[in-house]
């Protein structure tokens, strides 16, 4: 298993899932890849009401749903990336979204603008046509990778994620 682990972040709407829903879908045809979304509001739904994982999570337990094709996982403590790694074991692509302070090199998202306070997280920006970087005075050591090329940015993933 290669282990390699990387970040992504970027204003809302700029494409983040997207990409790594495109980076995903290339990657899990040959690799084991894992995916963590950080909800910093708490606002994200995972079930349906009144199911019954519904109900037993509402009832205060944390809930194992096991089935043919999947575990899903609701618990009411909170995580860090570094249980979440040992919890899932052998993976060789591990995608997060979110969390830019998290120590990961990390791939800022942007669209018609960028928003210079990520770029101190960041050490490259996938963007597309939409945004004219000659108007940015960006960190020479900032790689530019085009955000509609889901090879280029593996590559650059494959270049530069860290071994966890």
């Amino acid at each position: 298993m290669k282990r390699l682990a990387v970040a992504f972040t970027g204003p809302s709407n700029s494409g983040k899932t997207t990409l790594i829903q495109k980076i995903s879908q290339h990657l899990s045809a040959t690799h084991r890849v894992v995916i963590v979304k950080h909800d910093p509001k708490d606002k994200a739904k995972f079930d349906t009401e009144g199911k019954d994982s519904d109900k037993f999570f509402k009832s205060g337990a944390d809930t194992v749903v096991l089935s043919p094709t999947r575990t899903t996982y609701f618990s009411h403590s909170p995580s860090s990336v570094e249980s979440v790694i040992e919890m899932v074991g052998e993976f060789d692509f591990f995608l997060v979204e979110g969390l830019k302070t998290i120590p990961l090199p990390r791939i800022a998202i942007f669209r018609n603008r960028i928003d210079e306070s990520y770029l101190d997280y960041a050490q490259a920006i996938a963007i597309d046509k939409s945004v004219d970087i000659t108007t940015y005075q960006l960190p020479p050591e900032l790689d530019i990778l085009d955000l509609n090329d889901t090879q280029g940015v593996i590559e650059w993933i494959r270049n530069h994620a860290k071994k966890v």
